[in-house]
């Protein structure tokens, strides 16, 4: 089973990699673009077949080790 586990940086946290990313559509004609903001996602394959555990399993990980809670928020998705 795969979980996918998605992390963003929190609302009011400055994101310079958003910012970057941004100017640079700018930059090459892309109007229109509001705010940017960048994140990352780490796909976990889980030996685990039930769907809920494997859920519990990745929003463990992520809070102890993949997402720093402080300044990045994270969703977890199990297919």
């Amino acid at each position: 089973m795969k979980a996918y586990v998605t992390i963003m940086p929190k609302n009011g946290v400055l994101d310079p990699q958003g910012k970057a990313i941004g100017h640079a559509l700018a930059g090459l004609g892309f109007a229109g673009v509001g705010e940017v903001r960048a994140g990352k996602v780490i796909e976990l394959e889980l030996a685990e077949t039930d769907p809920a555990k494997a859920q519990a399993a990745a929003e463990a990980m992520a809070k102890k080790l993949l997402a720093n809670t402080v300044i990045e928020s994270f969703k977890v998705e199990v297919r």
